[in-house]
């Protein structure tokens, strides 16, 4: 009896990359495509490899920029938009490149002495401050505005205190004052590194004001034990989806992981004779936290039963092929999904953190303890979950004076 053929391989590939069908086609399958994607992909390499035939484009031209002609062309002769995917064109790529025939597209080398400057000041960040990828760039962006808004005639060297004063002044007038305070942080960082450098003769830091804006009073935000147990009820744990979600919820609910956290944790970082998980959290801080049973139980059985098989370190893997590690949004959007299921207000996955630290001041856990399990590394910043235990505040209120009765 004959061997079934899929659909897969009866697709026909003409032009340059006729033969590098087959590479691909295996490429598709170790990433986890389903044979019916992986159909669709390999048809919209075909459509690919007969536009650069027409073009009289060979493999050694195919990169990012002829992708994205390629999609420019498909918007105006391709109805069919549910066919195109460019995470299959950049696997095509990949596999290209892995047999030489694409050669790496290297970045654009900096050419300017600011470029220069602040690139070497992204890499303090990030080496010597261990700092996070966002505050990076955020830090970056406000030293550039710092720098490209000097007097064209001023060098670094030169740098006096009024013009860290007076840039911080000219953004206080154009932006909001979260935006001036983000500003005076990487302009604070930044001439820390032009001291350390020797750059400039004195640390002008300080020359960066802190502004002030009006403070929040509101007491840290949780959500109730209905609305939590409504999350977890909301995940269907039979689906792998579902498997994940629920795992993801329930770790942020007890342990209080940062998204950034969650999406980081990997295989190696489980230590389950010792029932204890290691956390990379900010400035490249490495903590050791206890991993309590029913955690334990929700990553097992999404290990078991519903993780995609890869050999991808990270705990936590997309749903859907290619089967990578979830991004940090990816936790955001699973807990505000849960949120609608639910049938209750969204929340973002940060307010699950601070449940997890009002559960822990209503069991009476010192505020020493929260803030280990936290992570903070400073006691201030756990200092204002005091605040959530309203009924031992009342005890510290003092009486309503009561007079005569006013007629």
């Amino acid at each position: 009896m004959a061997r079934p053929t899929s659909r897969v391989s009866r697709v026909l590939m003409t032009g340059p990359l006729a033969p590098f069908a087959g590479a691909y086609r295996e490429e598709l399958q170790l990433r986890g495509y389903t044979p019916l994607s992986a159909e669709s992909k390999l048809r919209q390499a075909a459509r690919f490899s007969r536009w650069l035939e027409v073009d009289g484009l060979t493999v050694a031209e195919v990169s990012e920029a002829r992708v994205d002609e390629f999609f420019e062309w498909q918007r105006v002769n391709w109805r069919h938009r549910q066919s195109w995917s460019r995470p299959g064109l950049r696997c095509l790529l990949d596999v290209l490149r892995s047999l030489g025939m694409v050669a790496t597209e290297k970045p654009v080398g900096v050419c300017s002495a600011t470029d220069v400057l602040l690139a070497r000041f992204e890499h303090y960040l990030v080496a010597e401050r261990g700092l996070a990828t966002g505050t990076v760039a955020l830090y970056s962006a406000g030293a550039r505005r710092f720098v490209e808004g000097l007097p064209r005639d001023r060098r670094i060297a030169d740098l006096v205190a009024s013009d860290v004063t007076g840039a911080v002044v000219r953004e206080a007038e154009s932006v909001s004052v979260s935006a001036t305070q983000n500003f005076v942080n990487g302009v604070r960082a930044f001439l820390r590194f032009c001291f350390i450098e020797g750059l400039v003769e004195s640390d002008l830091s300080r020359a960066a004001l802190l502004v002030r804006g009006r403070s929040s009073s509101s007491l840290p935000m949780g959500i109730s034990s209905t609305d939590a147990r409504a999350l977890l009820r909301s995940c269907d744990r039979r689906r792998s989806l579902g498997c994940r979600d629920y795992a993801i919820i329930i770790t942020l609910l007890r342990l209080g992981l940062r998204r950034s956290e969650l999406a980081g944790l990997r295989l190696d970082d489980i230590d389950w004779r010792a029932g204890e998980l290691e956390i990379r959290g900010k400035g490249s801080r490495v903590d050791r936290l206890p991993l309590p049973a029913d955690v334990g139980e929700a990553i097992a059985s999404y290990l078991r039963r519903g993780r995609p098989r890869s050999s991808r370190r990270e705990v936590f893997l997309r749903s859907k092929a290619p089967y990578e590690p979830i991004a940090s949004g990816t936790v955001a959007s699973t807990v505000r999904r849960a949120c609608r299921r639910a049938g209750i207000a969204e929340v973002g996955s940060h307010r699950l953190r601070h449940t997890a630290a009002c559960e822990m001041v209503k069991a009476n856990v010192p505020l020493v303890r929260i803030g280990q399990v936290l992570r903070h590394r400073s006691l201030q910043s756990t200092a204002r979950y005091a605040r959530v235990d309203v009924e031992r505040l009342r005890l510290l209120a003092a009486p309503w004076p009561t007079g005569g009765t006013q007629r």
